[in-house]
């Protein structure tokens, strides 16, 4: 309940609305309060200081596919495998992350059109246990190849993550291994493999399927590393450059091809789907 709201139902003479909470959306970068709806309107992106937002699996596949694309089931994973338990447990925690969010885990497939061009669309929901990396979103990103293979249509995967998923140990780290090999049957089968990087992109995320695209996309200042900049500080002993880990410094050094604003991204993706296959297909 926002404080206009609790001061005005205390007021004894002023009649009580019901007024929605989320009319308005703090910029966490500049602080500038912004109205909801012009926010949302704007692809979550801040008018003032062009901050890119973080956004869902559904918003983000709103913004980047034609209508009428399909969402694919999640694959069924076995939950809690070492029955883990810190000051909650693991199904604990996995029961709270579904009450909030529309898709069992943290990786959603979609096929459909990205204006015009057919793919298969991947995108990783860090409000789902930060997007970490466990049994499920492994599985989902193997579904999405072997639909992209059936499809013969490129793989386009949108990460956000915090790294690999702590409940689930070994058996998350595993996933990495298992996403390359995925992408080799994509290269195997001549299909192209896209990957852009949002904000935060790091961990196990990073050392796998997250740098191993035909081009690597980011978002506007996408936070994108393996270890946190303040741990790198720690071991090299040694102050780290302005912007380090953020998408600009990255491709300013050759980590990946291109940094893209949001608005400008449906129709990139496009032309860079439409450059990959006709060069698949010449091959």
């Amino acid at each position: 309940m926002s404080w206009l709201t609790r001061v005005r139902n205390r007021i004894p003479f002023v009649t009580k609305r019901d007024t929605p909470d989320n009319l308005w959306q703090k910029c966490k970068k500049c602080q500038e309060m912004l109205f909801t709806k012009d926010y949302e309107e704007n692809l979550w992106v801040c008018p003032r200081c062009d901050d890119h937002g973080r956004i869902g699996a559904d918003a983000r596949l709103g913004q980047i596919m034609d209508p009428g694309f399909e969402v694919l089931p999640a694959p069924t994973v076995k939950e809690d495998p070492l029955k883990f338990k810190d000051s909650k447990r693991y199904t604990d925690r996995l029961k709270a992350a579904r009450h909030n969010a529309p898709h069992p885990d943290a990786l959603t497939n979609a096929v459909g059109a990205i204006d015009g061009r057919k793919a298969v669309v991947g995108v990783q929901d860090f409000g789902f246990m930060g997007g970490s990396m466990g049994m499920a979103v492994g599985a989902a990103f193997l579904a999405g190849v072997s639909r992209a293979v059936a499809e013969k249509a490129p793989y386009v995967i949108f990460t956000a993550a915090g790294g690999a998923r702590m409940q689930e140990g070994i058996l998350s780290l595993m996933q990495m291994p298992r996403t390359t090999v995925a992408i080799q049957q994509l290269k195997a089968a001549g299909l192209p493999y896209i990957v852009v990087l949002t904000d935060p992109t790091t961990g196990g995320v990073t050392a796998s399927y997250a740098m191993l695209g035909d081009i690597q996309m980011a978002e506007p200042n996408a936070l994108i590393g393996f270890a946190g900049q303040r741990v790198i500080q720690d071991t090299i002993r040694e102050k780290l450059p302005e912007g380090f880990q953020r998408a600009e410094y990255l491709h300013a050094h050759g980590m990946i091809d291109m940094v893209v604003h949001r608005k400008d991204l449906r129709g990139t993706l496009a032309e860079v789907i439409d450059y990959l296959m006709a060069a698949k297909q010449a091959a």
